[in-house]
């Protein structure tokens, strides 16, 4: 038996950033699901060969991966009392990415959100049980988030929401939820050009970042700013103002940036290419008004975003003027997706 499912990234527009209990946010966040920014993971059970509580045998991309096999097997031991075929067989598990891994592309939210479906179809499959679709995304975006926060919302397509706010029934910490609300036209099939500034490993994981805000001292002005930002982006999102998108994506970027270099024990993850991206866009849209704009993960690597109807415009800006900026002229031309998506083998 052999599972394979592709799952992909996503990009929050509001975002995650300082959390609590077992990987629960501080803020709730929303985020466009990617189309070519993916995972493929496959797992499949063999005879288990030694008394190890889990046994696992991992390659990423056809090559053994140790840091990456030490923190799946963390992940693992810790929900392996709800899968109990992970302590009965051997776990045969193998990765590979369309994008470069941590380099701020939320690699970990396409991986886990993969493996989590992985291991929800292979529940379903040993142990005999039908699950609702609803609930069988549900769980798997719980899970998903115990290895990675934002894999929650990678679980969905298009937008996804993540995390408890006054303002969408039936959000949760837990586990992230699809778009609740009709949004405008304007917003069908946003484009996301990914500018890769840098590939290298990033010098900070998320997980160090997230814990950088327990003693912050505007962690408190930050999680009322992300809820009153949500309110304002899902009235745009209803209404088609891309203008009000540009304000607030930028301004959440920034300041997650802002947040991590004045943090005890700072770091600074954009690079001199990442800022002269961002003045190039932004004058490029104060020139055309066109409505295109910059988001960033914990990364130095710019996300550009801007409607389909733009397409042929804006990436020939992006040819002309922001490729000299990227290493080796690396860009991933990508869109809003509809979301993971089991691989049937013939």
């Amino acid at each position: 038996m052999n599972i394979t499912w592709k799952s992909p990234s996503n990009i929050a527009l509001i975002k995650y950033w300082g959390k609590h209990g077992e990987q629960l946010p501080n803020n709730p966040s929303l985020s466009i699901t990617l189309s070519e920014a993916t995972t493929t993971t496959s797992i499949s059970l063999k005879k288990k060969r030694s008394k190890k509580p889990i046994e696992l045998d991992f390659t990423f991309e056809g090559k053994k991966n140790p840091v990456f096999a030490d923190k799946i097997l963390r992940y693992l031991s810790g929900i392996q009392a709800d899968f109990s075929f992970l302590s009965e067989n051997r776990i045969i598990l193998t990765s590979e990415n369309s994008f470069p891994h941590s380099a701020g592309i939320a690699s970990s939210a396409s991986s886990m959100s993969a493996l989590a479906l992985c291991l929800m179809s292979l529940r379903a499959t040993t142990d005999k049980k039908m699950y609702n679709y609803d609930s069988f995304l549900q769980q798997a975006s719980n899970f998903a988030r115990l290895g990675s926060g934002s894999a929650a919302r990678s679980i969905y397509p298009e937008f996804s929401i993540w995390g408890k706010t006054k303002s969408l029934p039936g959000s949760s910490d837990k586990y992230a939820i699809p778009f609740p609300i009709n949004y405008h036209n304007n917003f069908n099939d946003i484009e996301d050009s990914i500018l890769i500034v840098n590939e290298n490993e990033k010098p900070v994981s998320s997980r160090a970042g997230h814990a950088l805000m327990n003693d912050h001292p505007m962690a408190k002005q930050r999680y009322i700013n992300a809820n009153k930002r949500l309110d304002k982006l899902l009235d745009a999102l209803k209404t088609g103002d891309w203008g009000i998108f540009c304000q607030i994506v930028e301004t959440e970027a920034l300041e997650l940036h802002a947040l991590m270099m004045t943090s005890t024990h700072s770091f600074i993850l954009m690079k001199p290419n990442t800022l002269e991206i961002i003045e190039r866009i932004r004058n490029y849209r104060a020139e055309t008004k066109i409505p295109v704009c910059f988001t960033l993960d914990a990364g130095p690597n710019v996300h550009v975003l801007y409607p389909h109807s733009e397409k042929a415009k804006v990436r020939n800006f992006i040819q002309s003027e922001l490729l000299s900026f990227c290493v080796k002229k690396k860009v991933i031309y990508d869109h809003m997706g509809k979301g993971p998506a089991q691989v049937i083998e013939d």
